[in-house]
């Protein structure tokens, strides 16, 4: 893996490719790109996704895995499946979501497409850009019904959290103010230092389902968990805690196996 990389594996389902927008438009604000530039990078990377829920399996949907890491000037984007292989689509005639390879030729800045049947497929999309002097990385992959995030501390951090928890939440039918108070818990966690993850990266996990949204911050260092909670106290106005319908520290374990904190809490539309 790169100093800076972000992934994403999840279903293939029409609803996740909002999800993987959202994550890939936080990763452009990250890096400085410009509003009809991310706008761009949404369109093209959303006909992609599209076309691996469309095509790519035959029954039950398989994974889709999304990476975008930002290089020197240029920010290439891989929209991957394990299915059947590509299968092109040069107009909305076939009742398609989106709006084929033309598009993706005409807003990205060159991509590339490999696989084939039995293979899955590939496809690679680079954007150009001028770097802005930041120094971050991390990772974000999820499995099953729950997304799972792993972004190192940096730029990348709040924009990418704000985006993806903003989609689940929308997802979720949370009401604006619900939605707002959602992406407020979701930046207290994400100013957190790095030194509080045991890992070294901030890790959160998020399931949404019957207008809730599930949250689990961690593995966390020991007294990691209460400290998380104590920043979240405001002067004179409570606790952005009380946002939270529950929220407790709980226990568990490292990826390693190492005892560790983590801290749960659910929102509630």
């Amino acid at each position: 893996m790169s100093a800076r990389e972000l992934r994403l594996t999840l279903p293939a389902t029409p609803e996740n490719v909002i999800v993987v927008r959202q994550a890939v438009a936080g990763v452009g604000e990250a890096i400085g790109l410009s509003a009809p530039r991310i706008a761009d990078l949404k369109t093209v990377v959303g006909e992609a996704c599209n076309n691996v829920v469309l095509h790519a399996y035959e029954d039950e949907p398989g994974p889709l895995e999304v990476t975008a890491e930002p290089g020197s000037g240029e920010l290439a984007v891989e929209v991957a499946d394990k299915g059947v292989g590509f299968r092109p689509r040069a107009h909305q005639g076939d009742g398609s979501l989106g709006l084929g390879l033309p598009l993706i030729a005409a807003l990205s800045d060159s991509f590339e497409i490999s696989g084939g049947p039995g293979q899955g497929s590939r496809t690679t999309i680079r954007f150009g850009y001028t770097p802005p002097d930041f120094s971050s990385n991390g990772t974000l992959a999820g499995v099953s019904e729950e997304l799972e995030m792993a972004i190192t501390p940096g730029e990348m951090v709040k924009p990418v959290l704000a985006r993806v928890i903003g989609a689940l939440a929308a997802r979720a039918e949370f009401s604006v103010d619900r939605l707002a108070d959602t992406v407020l818990l979701g930046d207290a966690v994400s100013s957190s230092a790095g030194g509080d993850f045991a890992e070294g990266r901030v890790g959160i996990a998020i399931k949404d389902g019957d207008g809730t949204l599930s949250v689990r911050v961690g593995p966390l260092v020991e007294g990691a968990g209460e400290k998380l909670i104590s920043e979240m106290d405001l002067p004179g106005a409570g606790s952005l805690a009380s946002l939270a319908s529950r929220m407790e520290v709980t226990k568990g374990e490292t990826s390693e196996g190492e005892e560790a904190e983590f801290l749960d809490f659910e929102v509630t539309s």
